[in-house]
């Protein structure tokens, strides 16, 4: 739920939190909507450009290297060597910006439901968005669910859910079937990433997520905190689940030596995301 006060301040109030969150605006700037939800513009006084989703914050231009960068790196320097990525989800482009900044990834395909995201971002975001010609790259709008149901087995390297919340178009990507979808497609070794929530507040989805990760047959999981200004509690957090073999460290030399610009990851960051703090670590034990 939102609200707009006084044309001054748009409101994003979360009443499953217990809370809300607040950006000064300048102006609307745009509103569409598309055949599965709401897409808005707005020009915030402090933060930039924001899109907004269903009256939900999704994008700004302030902070959304936080997201977008640990929706990536982590898994791709996980993976001992990730040539082919596919993106469900991630309209905005930028997360298909990072992973293309990887110079040895050879195909990405991306598939969002709404192209109308995809349209927002090219107008408001073109940072986000200046990869998308790569040649490497692929952007497709469709069902990404029906395109993992039918994904080739031992095919991909890596899959990056880059979802909304579980809640209409995202609703599907958050249950068995989907994640034996994608186990399927990977390769032994394989690496899923998604977007799971923030572990302060939606800790038992987090848990749900995890247990049906291992149900369909993950070998293993590590979930990364971090840090994301717009969104419920200011901590998010992703999953990342590998198929066949046990996570056995990172590429840090890799990640150390990288030759292409982040805001906020690094080695250290890498690493200080896999110490689990101790409530986190406390709710998967029980």
């Amino acid at each position: 739920m939102a609200n707009l006060e006084a044309n001054r301040w748009f409101t994003e109030v979360s009443d499953r939190d217990g809370s809300a969150f607040s950006l000064r605006i300048n102006k609307k700037l745009d509103e569409i909507q598309s055949p599965f939800q709401k897409v808005e513009m707005y020009e915030t006084t402090d933060f930039g450009k924001l899109m907004i989703i269903d009256g939900c914050t999704m994008v700004s231009s302030l902070e959304n290297f936080f997201y977008h960068e640990m929706m990536s790196h982590p898994a791709l320097f996980s993976h001992p060597s990730p040539k082919n990525v596919v993106i469900i989800g991630g309209g905005d482009c930028g997360t298909l910006r990072e992973v293309l900044k990887h110079p040895d990834v050879e195909s990405v395909t991306q598939i969002d439901i709404d192209e109308v995201v995809t349209n927002m971002s090219l107008k408001y975001f073109p940072e986000l968005c200046e990869s998308n010609n790569d040649p490497r790259a692929t952007v497709m709008f469709d069902d990404g669910i029906k395109f993992m149901r039918e994904a080739p087995a031992d095919s991909i390297d890596v899959i990056i859910v880059d979802g909304t919340d579980p809640v209409g178009p995202g609703e599907g990507l958050f249950n068995h079937a989907f994640y034996t979808s994608c186990l399927n497609a990977l390769r032994t070794g394989g690496i899923m990433i998604q977007q799971s929530e923030s572990p302060l507040m939606h800790m038992p989805l987090l848990i749900e997520m995890r247990n049906a990760m291992r149900d369909v047959g993950f070998a293993d999981l590590q979930t990364l905190p971090f840090p994301q200004p717009i969104y419920p509690s200011g901590l998010w957090s992703s999953t990342m689940a590998r198929k066949g073999e046990t996570f056995s460290g990172f590429r840090e030399q890799d990640a150390d030596n990288a030759r292409f610009h982040t805001d906020y990851y690094n080695v250290g960051i890498h690493k200080g995301a896999l110490a689990t703090p101790n409530f986190m670590k406390r709710a998967f034990e029980k």
